[in-house]
């Protein structure tokens, strides 16, 4: 089957020869005219635009925008909130820190057009910590729009006003989650709230509604909202509209970020023919689809099943390379899409210190606040550690398994999940690997491991 061509929307200029980050560029590139047209239509319209736009959450979730708009609590009298979720510390995802350093205007277009539809008045941009220089990218371009009149009191001679904050983060994973940002961004400790009521649209930053949305995502409501809904929904698939950005890192010849219609390309289109393949003598052995978080596919499994086809369902039969790259299939071979961040690993790797890694880095994160995530993810990075310094065990591999199976659903917010799914991952598709490992390192000196 034929590589179908990158379908580009976000990144429509952002590699062209002499394109710059700076304000003069962009409106020469025509920026700003689509909220120029956007400020000129009632803003319910553009909020049935972005539902009937199919636009689903480009930070990890994958929940309909729309649907989170529509959400918000606008009854209570309180202002409305936007913050854009510009954390992306989930590791293997480069795409919005990209967007923010080459194209930030984009940015704010799609921000500014979001918050006239909500009627928001007041706008956070929520970056990492450790994006310092994209912090001070957006500070000159808010400055720049402000200039412009984009941002600020009267925008563009109408009577709506907003204004947009840039906010650092202190370099937490867990600021990543919506209502621990929100607790970060009130000077908090990140601590992720309790549900119900639902959050944050009902009680968000200072117990008002608020709406957070990722990067990726606003710059999408700017194409929808030149555009329209439905033409945007016939882009891509079915419940997978629009394009998305992959992040391809690890063992690929050309690692990088790519963009193409959700579900119109395969995995093995992309790794293979995009990618360049693997590295000179070697092969592809597992992939990890959407960011650290997300389960493990190992190359040479099938999935079979039944997938809905139009207003049918039909079998499917599909090796990991068949996989296309939209949402709901790889949720169906029981893993998910989640950031984009495709993260592969060839025959080299051994799967053991691979996740010894990933659980280190998930029990340094864990904010602390719920036993099961707090513990569980400290005796997972204990037991890995422990087996790549030559005192694996036998029972490792169950005990492992049984450790990562009490933690999901038992946790105030999703880092329960993400940091048990590697585990329960990598154990099953590669428990003969952790079967033998107790007997293959027995041989080997401590100072010949890998420090974790």
């Amino acid at each position: 089957m034929p590589v179908p061509e990158q379908r580009r929307i976000i990144f429509r200029h952002i590699d062209e020869p002499g394109y710059t980050n700076d304000i003069a560029c962009y409106l020469r590139n025509g920026g700003y005219e689509v909220m120029k047209r956007a400020f000129t239509r009632p803003p319910q319209e553009l909020i049935d635009e972005v539902k009937k736009s199919g636009l689903r959450g480009r930070g990890g979730a994958g929940f309909p925008c729309g649907v989170k708009w529509g959400l918000v609590d606008r009854k209570s009298g309180k202002p409305i909130y936007l913050i854009v979720n510009a954390d992306e510390s989930e590791p293997g995802t480069f795409k919005d820190r990209y967007i923010i350093h080459q194209d930030p205007h984009q940015l704010i277009e799609g921000t500014m057009i979001s918050c006239f539809a909500n009627n928001v008045q007041q706008a956070y941009i929520y970056i990492r910590g450790e994006f310092p220089h994209g912090a001070r990218i957006l500070e000159r371009a808010i400055q720049e729009a402000r200039e412009h009149n984009f941002v600020g009191k009267n925008i563009l001679g109408t009577a709506y006003s907003c204004e947009i904050y840039v906010h650092r983060g202190a370099g937490a994973y867990i600021c990543g989650e919506e209502t621990g940002l929100i607790e970060s961004l009130e000077g908090k400790r990140a601590y992720p709230r309790i549900k119900p009521p639902f959050f944050p649209a009902v009680l968000g930053v200072y117990q008002c509604p608020t709406i957070v949305n990722n990067v990726e995502t606003l710059c999408h409501v700017k194409y929808i909202a030149e555009v329209g809904g439905e033409a945007f929904a016939k882009i891509g698939t079915p419940n997978n509209t629009g394009t998305r950005i992959f992040c391809v890192s690890g063992h690929v010849q050309r690692p990088g970020y790519y963009e193409f219609e959700t579900g119109k390309v395969t995995l093995g289109q992309l790794l293979n023919d995009v990618c360049g393949g693997p590295l000179p003598g070697r092969k592809f052995k597992a992939v990890i689809p959407g960011g650290s978080s997300a389960k493990i596919m190992r190359f040479g499994e099938r999935y079979k099943g039944k997938r809905k086809a139009g207003t049918e369902m039909v079998d499917y039969d599909w090796g990991v390379e068949d996989v296309p790259m939209d949402f709901d299939s790889l949720a169906m071979i029981g893993t998910m899409g989640g950031s984009g961040g495709v993260i592969v690993m060839d025959d080299s790797v051994n799967m053991v210190e691979a996740l010894a890694n990933i659980n280190a880095f998930y029990s340094h994160e864990s904010c602390g606040q719920c036993t099961p995530c707090r513990e569980g993810s400290l005796w997972m990075k204990r037991i890995t550690t422990r087996m790549v310094h030559a005192n694996a065990r036998e029972e490792d591999a169950a005990l492992l398994k049984s450790v990562a199976d009490q933690i999901p659903g038992r946790t105030i917010c999703a880092f329960g999940e993400a940091c048990s799914w590697p585990t329960q991952s990598f154990v099953q598709k590669f428990g003969d690997e952790f079967k033998a490992y107790y007997e293959t390192k027995k041989t080997r000196p401590a100072d010949a491991l890998p420090l974790v």
